[in-house]
């Protein structure tokens, strides 16, 4: 890969230009192709899917006449009540034999089911060797509907194979039922006629009960998956519940053959839906022919394309190069000439903006050269100012109190705290050191003061372990803790004051909070905390540094981002959070 990085550098500007403008205008090219391609796909798509909408609509159109023409066969028998009063079984059955072979296209069995449990039907002589013990059921449910039809769910019948029954009560004169009349459709004959209307090389159909029950379907074109081991070629249970399962509009299925764009409706007037199935690849064999043209069209564009981007590439660079050249010549940072502006287009432009780079160089490098002074004289001023007189004065003056007082263990406990505080603070072998060392530091010095004012204060420090080891400028936190002892609890007439130091890691940021319940500040004393005229040389503190040139040297070292910020309310306290980048050493 870096083999491949680095060749792709040593390219000239000329020949990246060559490649970018082809590829760039080639790629789109090809994807305006593309989606014209599709879109040309998906516009064909939704006409036959509105082309399905209608067919849909008037193959229902002929499900409800088919509808109507079995209830008025339903409405012939069950009007002749006294055929079944008269209870000639032979005059029954050859009376519904007659019918159903007059109306065959609709019928494959007619019953008649008398109160007793008697039936008659069109093939009798079948019906007493076989039976049909689906009729039971239907007497039960046609019995309770008050002489409307009832459309069954789809079984199979042992006289007429797959098909579903319409049945509805048989009255007599006076309102009483005395029996049922019962069609067990012929299906067959169902799906020859909704094939020719539906069916084709590319789609076929399927029509669900309103239980999801599958009613029948084209076996014949191999479109729709089979259930493995099963002699009709019925539907798997898998598919017909993603069937059952779609909305009332174009959705898609995986078929046998690929994916299968399904139209369906709504439910008809017998409670059926009808769904017709597209293979989603017809969709796309009818763009094939403007996708030849699309290819034609590219290898023309192609042959275009390479040479109007060479030439583009070739003149747009031309006086690049001689603008690179020139620029060559800049060795020396410290002699930095002004290149001469003779074109006002972008090349012109570009050379103006050169120009105007190296007057900011220049100003950079100025700039870079204050900053550093400046940050010497921070640097200096800080060695200089480390051990201030006061402290010293006050420590040595402590030290011969507790001595007169023959104090004597508080009196080493005082020299060693400050023989570390000045070797801490005269330690110059680095400017940088971890927290850990930092706190060791603080510790001593808060020792001196928590024995010069005795229980004035509580001093409680809490750093999380992952914190400890993190790099940091030195005597950072301990201008902090000076102000808060001599300028917070100092001053302040509470009874027992409070010093508290919290330091974690919160989002790649480590964070020092110092907590004071002293005196406080007032705001406009606040907004002046961190500037450099708040630096009082003769106040009592170890360091002499400050909290201003402690900002200062954060923001110098870490970034504007980073430094303190101060909240105080008077006569309650003061918080000064600190806050740099997480690094290690």
């Amino acid at each position: 890969m870096n083999r491949i990085y680095r060749w792709y550098r040593s390219w000239s500007l000329a020949t990246r230009q060559f490649l970018f403008l082809f590829i760039i205008t080639f790629t789109f090219f090809v994807l305006l192709a593309w989606n014209n391609y599709y879109k040309a796909a998906d516009l064909f798509k939704n006409q036959m899917v509105s082309d399905s909408v209608t067919l849909i609509a008037r193959t229902n159109q002929f499900l409800d006449t088919y509808l109507d023409n079995s209830r008025n066969v339903l409405l012939l028998i069950a009007t002749d009540a006294k055929l079944l009063q008269e209870g000639d079984g032979n005059k029954i059955s050859e009376s519904l034999r007659f019918i159903a072979e007059n109306n065959s296209a609709l019928v494959k069995t007619l019953y008649l089911i008398r109160k007793d449990g008697k039936v008659y039907a069109s093939s009798q002589v079948k019906y007493e060797i076989i039976g049909n013990p689906q009729l039971r059921s239907i007497y039960d449910k046609s019995q309770k509907t008050y002489g409307a039809a009832v459309v069954s769910q789809p079984y199979a019948s042992t006289l007429s194979g797959e098909t579903v029954a319409i049945s509805r009560p048989v009255s007599s004169s006076n309102g009483d039922i005395i029996g049922v009349a019962v069609i067990e459709l012929n299906l067959e004959n169902l799906n020859r006629k909704i094939s020719e209307l539906t069916s084709g090389s590319y789609q076929t159909f399927v029509i669900m009960s309103d239980k999801d029950k599958v009613v029948t379907f084209d076996r014949d074109n191999g479109i729709l998956p089979q259930k493995p081991g099963t002699y009709h070629e019925d539907l798997p249970e898998s598919f017909v519940g993603k069937l059952a399962g779609l909305p009332i509009t174009a959705s898609e299925v995986n078929g046998s053959t690929g994916k299968l764009v399904v139209v369906k409706s709504g439910q008809n007037r017998l409670g059926w839906t009808l769904l017709v199935l597209i293979k989603d690849r017809y969709f796309y064999q009818n763009v094939i022919r403007l996708f030849d043209n699309y290819k034609a069209a590219a290898s023309i564009w192609f042959v275009v394309l390479l040479f109007m981007a060479f030439a583009m590439s070739r003149y747009m660079t031309k006086s690049i190069r001689m603008l690179a050249i020139k620029m060559d010549r800049v060795q020396d940072i410290g002699v930095i000439p002004n290149l001469v502006v003779k074109r006002e287009d972008e090349i012109g432009r570009l050379t103006q903006s050169f120009n105007a780079m190296m007057e900011r160089i220049r100003n950079l490098l100025q700039e870079t050269k204050q900053m550093e002074e400046r940050k010497k004289q921070l640097e200096l001023k800080m060695l200089q100012s480390q051990i201030a007189p006061h402290f010293l004065y006050n420590t040595l003056a402590c030290i011969g109190s507790l001595a007169k007082q023959h104090r004597t263990q508080e009196v080493k406990e005082t020299i060693r705290a400050l023989v570390g505080v000045l070797s801490f603070s005269f330690d110059k072998t680095s400017e940088f050191l971890t927290v850990e060392e930092e706190l060791a530091g603080l510790n001593l010095y808060m020792q001196i003061q928590k024995i010069r004012y005795g229980d004035k204060f509580t001093f409680i420090q809490q750093i999380d372990p992952e914190a400890l080891s993190c790099s940091i400028l030195k005597l950072t936190l301990q201008p902090i803790l000076e102000n808060a002892v001599f300028h917070g609890i100092a001053p302040s007439r509470k009874g027992e004051g409070l010093i508290h130091v919290r330091g974690s890691i919160r989002k790649g940021k480590l964070r020092f909070f110092i907590r004071d319940n002293g005196t406080g500040m007032e705001k406009t004393k606040l907004r002046k905390a961190l500037e450099e005229r708040m630096i009082d040389p003769g106040s009592e503190r170890t360091s002499g540094i400050g909290m201003a040139n402690v900002h200062q040297r954060l923001r110098i070292h870490y970034g504007a981002s980073y430094g303190l910020r101060i909240g105080s309310v008077p006569h309650a306290g003061t918080v000064v959070c600190i806050s740099i980048p997480v690094s290690r050493r």
